[in-house]
């Protein structure tokens, strides 16, 4: 099977691209994900082109392929509801989109949005809108919604909502979706009987529109509707499960990405300071479960 495995990494305005893919490969990953700028907010460095440029000729010389890696869009920026900054979040978005392009990338995972109380049916019409005028047949990104835990508001909990995204938007080739395991599980979503969730996909919105995956473990029970990530096989999903998602053959050549929360000096320490992935990785690549592999991040990296 083709494993592309990867994580969240750093795009600091120093190294950008170039220090995202150093990033990566310390984690032995052949793929990654990153946001251009801070997720919270809208304050962007201009992207530097000797940067970008060497940042591909690293990828290429460590055989990651561009096509692989993921941008993922800012959380500020909310499709689903019309008020005063909704045209903010259009204008904001094409920004990104015009920075992905720049950075010689495709897909860019964009939560749909939440419709802060105007209703499912008139969330997914502003969405659709605001991608019918960002979306153009000259772009050449990929919109990926991602599956959301049903936390609030959030609209894209069920497929059913992605799909009548999907088929309001003109250009409709340009949007897939990226699955998030720990938002599934959050949503109902069974992932312990994975290949049903996915035949469900298949039916509704079909595997051709999946470009990623999020493999994340959840704190919380199936169904909560909660979205808090856990550390990878040690959540509600668990190890094994979160495994037969990524070894899916069904997912060959598929991108899965690490969403999976740093950790702190001890158990209780809510600052969280270590990236866990290097080691998640390994257990991934194993497939065995590691007991001791959080006191191992804390020991490498102290």
């Amino acid at each position: 099977m083709d494993l592309i495995i990867g994580s969240h990494v750093s795009f600091k305005n120093k190294e950008q691209l170039v220090g995202s893919v150093r990033e990566a490969l310390s984690y032995g990953e052949n793929t990654f994900m990153f946001y251009t700028g801070a997720p919270q907010n809208t304050s962007r460095a201009e992207i530097d082109d000797n940067l970008t440029r060497e940042a591909h000729e690293l990828m290429k010389k460590n055989n990651i392929n561009p096509v692989n890696v993921i941008v993922h869009a800012p959380y500020i920026i909310n499709l689903a509801n019309n008020g005063t900054n909704y045209d903010f979040a259009i204008k904001f978005l094409k920004e990104e989109i015009n920075r992905v392009q720049k950075l010689g990338m495709k897909y860019l995972v964009l939560h749909p949005g939440s419709h802060v109380g105007l209703g499912i049916n008139l969330g997914i019409e502003n969405i659709i809108n605001a991608l019918n005028f960002v979306l153009t047949k000259d772009t050449n990104v990929i919109i990926c919604l991602e599956t959301m835990a049903g936390k609030g508001s959030e609209v894209g909990s069920k497929f059913t909502e992605l799909k009548k995204i999907i088929d309001g938007v003109i250009f409709s080739d340009k949007v897939m979706v990226c699955m998030d395991t720990c938002h599934l599980n959050d949503a109902g979503y069974d992932i312990s009987n994975f290949d049903k969730v996915l035949e469900e996909f298949e039916e509704i919105i079909g595997l051709d529109k999946l470009a990623c995956i999020h493999i994340n473990d959840s704190k919380n029970e199936m169904g909560s509707h909660k979205d808090r990530h856990d550390n990878f096989g040690i959540g509600k999903i668990g190890f094994d499960k979160l495994l037969d998602v990524i070894y899916n053959e069904k997912l060959d050549g598929i991108p899965k990405i690490l969403e999976t929360p740093y950790i702190g000096v001890n158990d209780d320490d809510k600052e969280r300071i270590y990236p866990p992935y290097k080691f998640e990785i390994e257990m991934i690549k194993n497939k065995k479960f590691d007991e001791g592999f959080l006191d191992k991040i804390r020991t490498y990296y102290k």
